[in-house]
């Protein structure tokens, strides 16, 4: 039985997949996130167009959005969603605290027959502005853009050992045609 497990042991390496290349956002230097085949992507294009999706493949200086091939120069920003807590929903409901806090202060104000500049007290002008401006805070904190330039850039690793960089076509220069 040992010697069965020990010959499985070691021929487990030869019948695995071998490692993709990676795309790696850095921020003077560091590295911020590492984009691999499988995870999801949304980036803002030269052509003036956010795009989102699936990686399904990296090869040769492309990213393979949802099959559809992008070089890595034609991207100009990356957007990173923050969704562990759905900040979008959060933040609507509490928009909508806000004004349902002020609502509720006027219909109040209706039915007890106050003037009309003493429906809304101080401390519902505080709540209620707590609501909106907390609500709008985390609609913006849905994502996060990256802007590629100086401070960030993206770096495409090429890991496949049998094409190293100076074997791919597409970075050699070119010779004029004949």
């Amino acid at each position: 039985m040992n010697k069965f497990l020990t010959s499985v042991f070691f021929l487990i390496p030869l019948i695995s997949l071998s490692q993709t290349d990676v795309l790696i956002l850095q921020k003077n230097g560091r590295n911020i996130k590492t984009f691999e085949t499988g995870m999801t992507i949304g980036f803002h294009t030269v052509y003036d167009q956010w795009l989102g999706g699936t990686i399904t493949a990296l090869r040769n200086d492309s990213i393979f959005l949802n099959n559809i091939p992008f070089h890595v120069h034609e991207l100009d920003a990356i957007r990173q969603d923050n969704t562990k807590w759905n900040y979008l929903n959060d933040g609507t409901l509490l928009i909508v605290a806000g004004v349902g806090v002020l609502v509720l202060n006027v219909v109040n104000g209706l039915y007890t027959n106050e003037s009309a500049g003493s429906w809304v007290k101080t401390s519902g002008w505080i709540t209620a502005g707590a609501f909106i401006i907390g609500g709008i805070l985390l609609r913006r904190a849905r994502y996060s853009d990256y802007k590629l330039g100086k401070k960030y850039t993206l770096h495409y690793l090429n890991m496949r050992v049998n094409h190293p960089v100076e074997n791919v076509l597409s970075v050699k220069p070119t010779e004029p045609a004949k």
